[in-house]
């Protein structure tokens, strides 16, 4: 009996582990609505480039951009002729994460506009960066990294990477704070990445027993199958609320969908797939033409021609053809079943198409 007991306690303890292991924390598969990175570009010069800068008659952008800023610092060359090519027009692209502060810096990305041929040795100048609504958020200079090289000879080139876009870390200056999230104080509203409706209501389920341990009360209703409203308690701190709701955790339930990409063969069969009983056979047929020409030679002191005849060998080939059972009731005997015939991923897309236009595959088809 003691035997038994520990062998059910051992169980019990892997089934719960396992359980545990498969829950997701919510704050991996959700956001909160109001929180999202804003976007913002610039529009900028970069310069100590060596002979592979833009050229000024297939880039006249930069050429104006060169005089307009040397100008600006009091250099008049508005009549006289340039052509440098240690300058390119470039793109200054970043995001601002939720709640930046002034002086803050974050990470911006270069991507030359022109015909330059690589970026590696510039420096970006000063570049104000705009948001949606045209205001100035931060401002971006610094030395550009660039991962790839291009090297040319005069019979070969070689090319690793993208010489003409590169990143800087740290490279821009916060100048404005991003608006902040409206309603931090009141109701929050919880995204799911995923729609669903059932891990919507197993998200509410799981924050309204810690708000009923926690607070004493039920903190969250569910809205649709991807929103839910959250009304924090009046005397709780909200950042400190989100944290422990953030680490939550729930079994997302995941659709029956097969995803088929036709282009390179791969197949992405979910857990929940199911395929009713059905006989299945695949053949490939094989068709080989081979074209054969000969010569007619005309027989001696006639005075005829040469001629080509032309000669064709067609012959045929079939293999497989087998029928095979598949009654797919949990994604493992679905699997067996489908290697049992011994298919290239090409046949086994072909298969599933057949499968889902008789009725007999449960799950939705998404063909890319």
């Amino acid at each position: 009996m003691r035997a038994v007991l520990t062998v059910w306690m051992c169980l019990t303890a892997l089934t719960l582990t396992t359980s545990a292991q498969a829950a997701t924390r919510l704050k991996d598969i959700s956001t909160i609505r109001g929180l999202s990175e804003q976007q913002v570009v610039g529009y900028g010069l970069v310069f100590g480039l060596k002979g592979t800068g833009d050229s000024m008659k297939s880039s006249p952008f930069t050429d104006q951009s060169l005089v307009s800023m040397l100008e600006n610092l009091g250099v008049n060359v508005r009549n006289l002729s340039q052509n440098p090519k240690n300058a390119a027009a470039v793109i200054v692209t970043a995001s601002l994460p939720p709640f930046s502060g002034l002086g803050s810096h974050i990470d911006v990305t270069v991507s030359s506009i022109g015909d330059a041929t690589s970026l590696v040795g510039g420096t970006l100048v000063m570049t104000p960066l705009l948001g949606g609504d045209r205001e100035q958020y931060a401002v971006a200079q610094g030395a550009v990294a660039v991962s790839g090289f291009s090297a040319a000879g005069a019979a070969e080139t070689i090319t690793q990477g993208v010489p003409t876009s590169g990143r800087i870390s740290n490279g821009a200056v916060i100048v404005r704070e991003p608006a902040a999230a409206a309603g931090m104080s009141k109701e929050l509203v919880l995204e799911l990445l995923d729609s669903d409706f059932t891990t919507a209501v197993r998200a509410v389920d799981a924050i309204n027993a810690f708000g009923a341990r926690r607070y004493g009360k039920a903190l969250a209703r569910e809205q649709n199958s991807r929103a839910i409203v959250i009304s924090p308690p009046v005397k709780g701190n909200i950042t400190r609320i989100l944290a422990e709701i953030g680490e939550l955790r729930i079994e997302p339930d995941m659709p029956a969908k097969v995803i088929i990409d036709a282009r390179t063969g791969t197949i992405v069969i979910g857990e929940n797939v199911k395929v009713s009983k059905v006989a299945v056979t695949h053949g490939t047929l094989t068709v080989r033409i081979t074209e054969v020409p000969a010569a007619s030679q005309p027989d001696p002191f006639s005075n005829g021609e040469t001629t080509v005849l032309p000669s064709t060998s067609i012959q045929t080939s079939q293999s497989g053809g087998q029928i095979v059972t598949v009654d797919g009731s949990n994604l493992q005997v679905l699997i067996n079943g489908l290697n049992t015939m011994g298919l290239k991923p090409s046949g086994i897309i072909d298969i599933l198409q057949g499968i889902k236009s008789a009725g007999a595959l449960h799950a939705e088809l998404a063909v890319q």
